[in-house]
């Protein structure tokens, strides 16, 4: 996983390499960067080399090239399986990835996709994919990935009305608010967006 120091310093590396068509020096990246320590650059250039971002060419002064120079990874965000709009389901982990519009990207943010109709009201329909961002923490009103007792997740209109009771609340009239106690519930994250690819 990347630090904000070594996505800052792949940033930089990646819009040099664009602006001059050759990579910069670790003394023109910790200038670029602000950084007054070469050993500092050096280290996450280290680490970008070892989580396979970057190749380090032995007998090169530029010797920085980048692993995949025409993918932009933040592009991409994760499907990480099927979130219930109906009854609890477990969530299952997936392994595909959703192209998104910069605007809804973030390394907190993810997708999941819809499965049921008790949402529907909201507009959010069987097979939509909704983007979320991670929280574990929730505002009444807000749409909510909650887990239920450690075992399924769901997509709800979240209510607190007391300390030790949260309401679940769908927008589907042939579905009932669901009641629990505020310890079986726990946030995974808010919906900020919705996506609906056309078959």
């Amino acid at each position: 996983m990347k630090t904000p120091r070594m996505r800052d310093t792949l940033s930089f590396i990646k819009d040099y390499i664009k602006l001059h068509d050759y990579a910069p020096t670790v003394a023109e990246i910790a200038r670029g960067l602000g950084l007054k320590s070469t050993g500092v650059t050096h280290r996450y250039i280290k680490q970008l080399e070892e989580v396979g971002m970057l190749r380090l060419v032995e007998g090169k002064r530029r010797n920085i090239e980048l692993s995949e120079p025409e993918k932009d990874e933040n592009f991409c965000l994760p499907l990480l399986g099927k979130i219930a709009a109906g009854r609890p389901i477990e969530a299952i982990p997936g392994i595909e990835t959703i192209d998104l519009a910069r605007t809804l990207l973030g390394d907190d943010r993810y997708i999941l996709k819809v499965s049921g109709d008790s949402m529907i009201e909201e507009g959010i329909f069987d097979g939509d994919l909704v983007v979320c961002v991670h929280s574990n923490t929730a505002k009444n009103g807000d749409v909510v990935v909650a887990l239920v007792d450690e075992e399924s997740a769901t997509l709800k209109r979240f209510y607190q009305p007391s300390k030790n009771k949260i309401v679940l609340q769908p927008a589907n009239a042939d579905h009932a608010a669901m009641e629990f106690e505020a310890q079986r519930i726990k946030i995974q994250g808010i919906m900020i967006g919705l996506l609906r690819i056309a078959a």
